[in-house]
């Protein structure tokens, strides 16, 4: 099945090192991940107990949208890294866990079956038998067009919570080895030789010829992520050479002033498109992904992943801090101001023409996500909060609930 197993099994735990603090108080990764809280509150919605997708700046003020089961189980295992590290969490992660888990309607496809098997696996592994019982995996690779299709990021997401299933194994869990095996070939059949990844295999008509060879900054951070997952899990390394094949390639690609650019040809290695910019990438799942590979393989990726998050506090095309500190929050990206400017961006890559954008084409787009901060804190939960940071809980009775849910 595979070359030969792992010899060292790496802990996130045992890694010592914070790989950006130190460097740059633009990089206080405390300080960021009070500031992911703080927007985390203008996002929750404590009738519902859950949070909002995103918000919109408007001319009223900020306006938000409607809750998010999926959004809401990516925020909470970024709220479970913080709480790890010791510190006070603003949020009552018990309560907010029963209105996600007690109806999981919401699961459309093969990513967030793999989404929901992660957060179970983690954070409440005596409800895996439930789950397991509720969903059949062994077929569910052909249940979901995703699946069908074989999306790299839902097959991501799927093989990384099979991953963490396994890790949570208790002699309940059934045998997953077959179905992650099975996952794991759908998603390498995704890779070029190139280490980059297509954003789908098997889409329909023209848009199979264009998926096939094209892939975003997320397919590769998620496949980065889930192969790392797997490898640990499954004790095998052959994985952990194809995601560092692909991080390899994000690291040559990346820009001067630490851009992860969002369109990549795999079978050229070059990038197709490089805006928008999404913090979510940059100070998310840049550092989520690659931190992780780091320390499984003692692979040094913290550069990268510094210049990436110094991107979001200022050194950017624009030179403005994409945190605003007196809203709390994080704004979602630098774009082109114009379609057809992102058009001719495309097109001149092909021709490998030089990019005309100059500093009055690009915008800040004044929105916030909520999946953005649940990685972000996802990747730097485990350093904790700066002293005296979110006393306050919301989103239950008023106080932090730690314990599980039957």
């Amino acid at each position: 099945m595979f070359s030969r197993p792992l010899s060292v099994a790496l802990p996130v735990q045992e890694q010592s090192n914070v790989p950006v603090q130190n460097r740059s108080s633009q990089a206080d990764i405390p300080a960021l991940n009070a500031l992911a809280l703080r927007s985390l509150l203008l996002l929750f919605q404590a009738k519902k107990k859950l949070f909002s997708r995103r918000l919109t700046m408007t001319a009223k003020g900020l306006c938000q949208d409607e809750s998010s089961p999926r959004d809401t189980i990516v925020v909470l295992l970024g709220l479970q890294r913080v709480r790890e590290s010791g510190a006070v969490i603003p949020f009552d992660i018990a309560a907010i866990s029963d209105a996600v888990l007690r109806d999981s309607s919401w699961v459309k496809s093969i990513g967030d079956l793999g989404l929901l098997t992660w957060f179970t696996a983690e954070c409440f592994p005596a409800r895996l038998g439930i789950l397991f019982r509720e969903f059949n995996f062994e077929k569910a690779l052909g249940a979901y067009l995703d699946g069908r299709q074989a999306h790299t990021i839902g097959l991501s997401w799927f093989l990384n919570g099979i991953a963490r299933a396994q890790l949570a194994w208790d002699g309940t869990v059934p045998d997953l080895t077959d179905i992650a095996v099975d996952t794991y070939h759908l998603l390498q059949e995704n890779q070029g030789e190139s280490g980059i990844f297509g954003h789908a295999r098997f889409a329909k008509g023209l848009s199979w010829t264009f998926w096939n060879r094209f892939g975003t900054f997320a397919d590769q951070i998620y496949a980065i992520y889930a192969l790392t997952s797997f490898a640990r899990a499954f004790q095998v390394e052959e994985p952990l050479a194809s995601a560092l094949d692909c991080a390899n390639s994000l690291r040559t690609l990346q820009g001067e002033m630490g851009q992860w650019w969002f369109l990549y040809d795999k079978r050229a290695c070059r990038v197709v498109n490089r805006y928008p910019v999404l913090s979510l990438h940059q100070n998310g799942i840049g550092p989520l992904g690659l931190l992780a590979l780091g320390e499984a393989t003692s692979q040094n990726f913290h550069d990268p992943v510094y210049r990436g998050v110094s991107w979001v506090a200022g050194t950017n095309e624009l030179g403005d801090d994409l945190r605003n500190f007196d809203q709390g929050l994080i704004w979602n990206s630098i774009g082109l101001r114009r379609r057809i400017s992102n058009y001719w961006e495309g097109a001149l890559s092909f021709r490998n023409g030089p990019s005309r954008a100059k500093e009055k084409s690009f915008r800040i787009r004044c929105e916030v996500w909520a999946d953005h901060f649940g990685w972000l804190l996802c990747a730097f939960g485990r350093f904790g909060l700066p002293k005296g940071a979110a006393k306050a809980t919301v989103g239950g009775t008023g106080e932090e609930a730690k314990g599980s849910i039957s």
